[in-house]
């Protein structure tokens, strides 16, 4: 059986543009027409983001980072252009094709923990295998790896109310991992956390990516919080401004 999370190979290197990528964009539009207004809120974005990388996207109110993430996560589809999510052409997909890859391939981590606050952390973490029909027992196993990985095996029987800012979101990022996703994606992930709490998280985030090779793409508007992805991109009226390594 497949373990949950994939360490990289001793001896492996860090991703680089030669290597597959997970996400392409080809000459991505999103475009919302209302017939008395016209918004285009993506113009034409192309780019790929390869295995194991950390990108944080970034931009003011406006610039197209949230119907970005929107795009990459199936949550909506593009008006024209191509998006391949690891190999599989998604641009067309109906919604309910979209359910599918999003329970298959993508987790999502946002900034309000989106926890079940009458169900268990176990529970909490269990959620998306129902809906996949995972065995009892794969679930199982997969639950507690999820929760040694995050670091809070002990807080399994624990209610949301019951754990800190950083603990709730800790559960967050163990309900995303236990479908072995092709990528996680994080909406402002520190958005509801205090300084100190914030730093605990994205130190988490960045030891998931480079410690387990996780391919991780944030929403951001924090230069701050943006500083612990290795690749930034700005966004500017609905295209890349700058894509930068840090």
């Amino acid at each position: 059986m497949q373990d949950l999370i994939h360490p990289v190979a001793e001896g492996a290197s860090s991703p680089d543009p030669g290597s597959a990528a997970v996400i392409a964009l080809q000459d991505v539009w999103k475009i919302y027409d209302t017939g008395e207004i016209r918004v285009e809120a993506l113009r034409g974005v192309s780019l790929e983001i390869a295995q194991g990388e950390f990108v944080a996207i970034m931009g003011a109110s406006g610039s197209g980072k949230s119907t970005m993430l929107n795009i990459l996560g199936c949550l909506d589809h593009p008006t024209r252009g191509v998006y391949r999510l690891d190999g599989v052409d998604v641009s067309t997909f109906t919604p309910s094709q979209r359910a599918d890859i999003r329970n298959q391939k993508i987790g999502f981590i946002f900034q309000t923990f989106n926890l079940l606050s009458r169900t268990t952390v176990w529970e909490n973490v269990e959620a998306p295998m129902l809906y996949s029909g995972t065995s009892k027992a794969e679930r199982t196993r997969r639950i507690e790896e999820a929760l040694q990985v995050v670091g809070i095996p002990e807080k399994a029987k624990a209610l949301p109310n019951q754990l800190s800012g950083g603990q709730q979101q800790r559960v967050a990022a163990a309900r995303a991992l236990v479908n072995q996703p092709a990528i996680l994606l994080a909406d402002e992930p520190t958005g509801n956390l205090d300084s100190a709490t914030s730093e605990e998280i994205m130190t988490f985030l960045q030891s998931l990516n480079s410690e387990k090779w996780i391919t991780l793409v944030m929403v951001t508007h924090e230069q701050e919080i943006a500083a612990y992805a290795s690749r930034q991109i700005h966004m500017r009226d609905g295209r890349i401004l700058r894509d930068e390594k840090t």
